[in-house]
């Protein structure tokens, strides 16, 4: 069995980790609040990233946004400071893919392989271990990590070289973000012509409309459950990845601008930490009603 690093147990991270200890490897954690309970006890907590990457041999990294990333990888104490020709870092985050390919050239400087690694299928997908993992970077050291990404996730693709995985990530996000507001403007219009928005989602289920996110997210809409899954804030710095993208690209995503600017209105109303489901929300307040009001 092998000797693997883990960085970032929240939400996402946690049960992720759980399957690699569950398969029988030796974990060396750290996480700025401690080990959640699940974890604790059943790996090595160590003070600091340097530590983990001095006793793993692959070290995996799941934490929110890019500035996160950077400081646990280059930062004083940081991942690259514990690493020894031969290692492998996995950064499962969802961060920019601009900087993963920075971050990849400078892990390769040192003699080691970078797996760019972003996963799609949230909490549920985590505990379950059924995620979609997105990879980026070179066919050996995919092929070195598979048996564990396998132990996280069903759908596994090596996108392409460094960075592909996290623009493949931003792609992802910005069609469960459009279908989520389809989604939402849908029920919202049933529901404020006096149908019943229950049986719309029903309906709607057996034709060409139905998807993912009208089966999950549609039925939170209608049943006003908006404890994360993936956070609203979240999504909304992912959207802005792909914004920042479209600049440096010269490319207009038109559509999604406009979800970026309901999930901006759900933050300003303090709805941040919601499912991101609740981009419904905002939604509702242009129309003074709820979808849950039939």
């Amino acid at each position: 069995m092998s000797k693997l690093g883990f960085i970032g147990l929240g939400i996402m991270g946690a049960p992720m980790c759980g399957h690699l200890i569950d398969a029988g490897h030796t974990l060396f954690v750290h996480t700025r609040s401690g080990a959640p309970a699940g974890i604790k006890g059943r790996a090595t907590e160590c003070p600091d990233a340097q530590s983990v990457a001095r006793e793993a041999d692959i070290v995996f990294t799941m934490l929110p946004d890019t500035p996160d990333v950077q400081t646990v990888l280059f930062g004083e104490h940081g991942v690259a400071a514990g690493l020894a020709p031969g290692k492998t870092v996995v950064d499962m985050s969802s961060i920019s893919p601009m900087e993963t390919k920075t971050f990849a050239q400078k892990i390769n400087a040192l003699g080691c392989d970078y797996l760019d690694a972003p996963v799609s299928g949230g909490e549920v997908g985590a505990k379950a271990g059924s995620l979609t993992i997105m990879v980026g970077g070179p066919q050996a050291a995919f092929d070195r990590v598979r048996p564990l990404f396998e132990r996280m996730g069903k759908n596994l693709t090596l996108v392409g070289g460094n960075g592909d995985g996290q623009t493949c990530k931003v792609a992802n996000q910005i069609i469960v973000a459009l279908n989520i507001a389809a989604v939402g403007e849908a029920l919202l219009f049933a529901s404020k012509a006096g149908a019943d928005p229950a049986k719309v989602r029903e309906a709607l289920m057996g034709g060409f409309a139905a998807s993912r996110i009208l089966e999950v997210h549609g039925e939170r809409m209608i049943k006003r459950t908006f404890a994360p899954g993936f956070r609203i804030g979240l999504h909304q710095k992912d959207l802005n990845l792909a914004l920042q993208g479209a600049r440096a690209l010269g490319v207009s995503l038109p559509q999604t601008a406009s979800a970026a600017q309901l999930m901006q209105a759900c933050a300003a109303n303090g709805w941040q930490d919601l499912d991101h489901s609740a981009l419904v929300r905002s939604l509702e307040l242009l129309a003074g009603h709820e979808v849950a009001q039939a």
